[in-house]
């Protein structure tokens, strides 16, 4: 007789359950890096204000910033009168003017509200230029080196040589007296620093294991360059391009206090400053309000670039 064997008690397999962690992400991190810094906060805050006036400079603004108000017929303008904000107690029979009216008898509020859009056009691409440019020269000149770090190196010191607003107001005179001029040279000027400051950052970068590990692996020069180097030397360039904005605005602003930036009619904080520099005693008014635009300006960006540095400083990000 065969006996059979008792089926034998096999206890189930517990299901595993896998839980998803979210993979780190640099831009994440560096994003509430940036956000702990309180600079960098109020410097957002600062530059979120200037970009909501500049993209609705139409709406906020309360008259024509290029009309006199001669030609609007209005009752009661006068050439540089004071601010009148009749909540205040300015007498109703008085047009209101919250900032006053100029020599041409223009409203300086809607004026400075509109001049906003073109100080930040010119803080953005002036710096958008210098760095494309003065990135591709330190890239070149870090990452080959030899003849052509030299060659490269040696003309930007050529320009550091030059007090920086002396050479922009040459090559403006050159190129004639424009907005657009303006910009380029003030470019032009920032492009050496751009440019020794990617050039420190890609010798630091292309000595990393990671750089060496390409070569090893046959990539070309190019693809190492481009691939592995740039995104990872970037960021003090991003840094600097923060901190020049407020440089760059300052720039522009004085090349049109000259009279070789903005032109009339064109509503500009520098131009406006230029135009009533002989009024000051007279009529502050029109020289304190566009130069507290121009300030708060730079002290907002100036505060995002010192948020950003402490940021990813390594040393003092823990």
């Amino acid at each position: 007789m065969s006996s059979v064997a008792p089926p034998l008690d096999i206890a189930p397999i517990p299901q595993q359950t896998t839980t998803r962690t979210a993979a780190p992400s640099l831009w994440r991190d560096t994003v509430r890096n940036v956000l702990r810094q309180r600079s960098a906060v109020v410097g957002l805050a600062l530059i979120a204000l200037l970009l909501f006036v500049a993209i609705f400079a139409d709406v906020i603004r309360t008259h024509d910033p290029n009309q006199s108000m001669l030609d609007a017929h209005e009752v009661g303008a006068k050439v540089r009168a004071a601010p009148c904000i009749h909540l205040l107690g300015c007498p109703a029979s008085q047009p209101e003017h919250i900032f006053g009216l100029d020599a041409n008898v223009r409203d300086v509020f809607s004026r400075i509200v509109v001049g906003s859009r073109v100080s930040l056009l010119v803080g953005v691409v002036t710096v958008g230029l210098a760095i494309v440019v003065g990135s591709l020269i330190g890239a070149v000149a870090g990452f080959f080196a030899g003849w052509s770090d030299t060659i490269l190196m040696r003309l930007m010191d050529v320009l550091l040589a030059f007090p920086a607003l002396l050479l922009a107001i040459a090559i403006v005179s050159v190129l004639g007296a424009s907005l657009t001029n303006a910009m380029i040279a003030v470019g032009i000027v920032a492009v050496p620093i751009y440019a020794r400051v990617m050039r420190a950052s890609v010798l630091a970068t292309r000595e990393n294991d990671y750089v060496t590990a390409s070569k090893a692996l046959g990539e070309s020069r190019f693809g190492i360059l481009t691939r592995r180097i740039l995104p990872n030397a970037m960021t003090p360039v991003i840094v600097q391009g923060t901190l020049g904005v407020g440089g760059a605005i300052l720039d522009v602003a004085a090349l049109s206090f000259l009279g070789l930036g903005t032109q009339p009619p064109t509503a500009e904080w520098g131009s406006m400053i230029g135009i009533e520099r002989n009024s000051v005693f007279a009529s502050p008014h029109l020289i304190v309000f566009p130069g507290f635009a121009i300030v708060l300006t730079v002290l907002a960006f100036n505060l995002l670039g010192d948020g950003i540095r402490d940021a990813l400083d390594p040393r003092l990000n823990r």
